[in-house]
């Protein structure tokens, strides 16, 4: 539920409404916009019955919020959310690319990498030091030592740092050395993991899950939410269909329906959705076409040898094309990159 103030409601007015609800053990998130204020009421509604709110003074209207995800909801946070990082602005006037190698394999090509991505225009470093693999005998990272090059790297470059997490105990090691965390697609509904990572109060980036509904999606960006983090974004990695062409089937139709949904970021990862070199650079110009609030694309020194995710990599040149290629589809969309 949310209690739609006036534009004419004093500040004692939205503090009596706050207090009232709170009162009967409920909690409340407070959205002030330019105009209007809203105040979003988290818990069970039924505590409010026989007390009606709309003949309280300052209220214009009370709405029913029918989804269960409520702090990630658009109704609850009108206005789309956006947050700074130190070396970028992510939100609906930029353009956020982050790009790196998958795994994280030694120093020297982590920074090589760094400094590659960042003179091409790239904003954030991503790299792998935890890598859930499908197989358990495949390359699995350096972790902590992985951990350390990528803080190394951000102190060379002054880009800011992700790395996905994907135990507790990764969680605890990542807070000291990155800026961002990032859930893995396979980690999409581990709930205990998202309470984890919304307690350290770092944003959290959210991939969605192999065959995750856009609603479920939603529902576990709430969980990092409701530990008191408001700064989730959401990436669209693909997700797995009859079709085998690509890795996996990159559903762009996600962008717009969440625009509608929810006020956090969207980025999207056309490497891993596509899993294809060659396809990647199409569909990333289509995530930005389609409102994109940023890009997470995968670089390699040397592709054919790298240890994890070669085939949808690209060189270095590859992706300096692809940047200079993005400028124009960003300035259609009014943002900058």
């Amino acid at each position: 539920m949310i209690v739609i103030m006036k534009p004419t409601a004093t500040d004692d007015n939205i503090k009596k409404i706050s207090q009232q609800i709170e009162s009967q053990g409920l909690d409340v998130h407070l959205s002030r916009g330019t105009e209007v204020t809203i105040i979003g009421v988290v818990g069970d509604k039924t505590k409010l019955k026989g007390i009606n709110l709309e003949v309280a003074d300052g209220v214009d209207k009370v709405v029913a919020v029918t989804e269960s995800y409520k702090l990630a909801n658009r109704k609850f946070h009108p206005e789309p959310t956006a947050f700074s990082l130190s070396s970028t602005q992510i939100g609906p006037e930029s353009l956020t690319v982050m790009a790196g190698p998958c795994a994280v394999e030694s120093f020297s090509q982590l920074l090589e990498t760094a400094f590659a991505v960042k003179k091409a225009g790239a904003r954030i470093l991503r790299g792998g030091a935890f890598k859930p693999r499908t197989s358990p005998y495949s390359f699995q990272g350096l972790e902590t030592e992985g951990l350390k090059y990528m803080k190394e790297a951000r102190d060379a470059t002054g880009l800011s740092v992700i790395c996905e997490v994907t135990s507790p105990r990764a969680i605890e090691e990542a807070v000291k050395y990155v800026d961002l965390l990032q859930i893995g697609a396979r980690n999409m509904q581990n709930f205990e993991l998202l309470k984890e990572a919304g307690k350290t109060g770092l944003p959290v980036l959210l991939k969605r899950g192999l065959a995750a509904t856009i609603d479920e999606w939603l529902n576990a960006s709430e969980y990092i939410m409701s530990e008191g983090n408001p700064n989730v974004i959401l990436c669209e990695r693909g997700i797995r269909t009859f079709e085998s062409a690509t890795r996996n089937t990159l559903d762009l139709s996600a962008v717009p329906v969440l625009r509608q949904k929810t006020h956090l970021p969207v980025i999207v990862d056309p490497s891993h959705a596509t899993g294809v070199r060659a396809y990647v650079a199409p569909m990333a110009k289509a995530a930005v076409a389609a409102g994109a609030d940023g890009l997470m694309i995968e670089v390699h020194p040397c592709p054919e040898k790298a240890l994890s995710d070669g085939p949808q990599s690209l060189t270095f040149r590859e992706f300096e094309s692809l940047m200079a290629d993005l400028a124009p589809y960003a300035a259609l969309e009014h943002r900058v990159i």
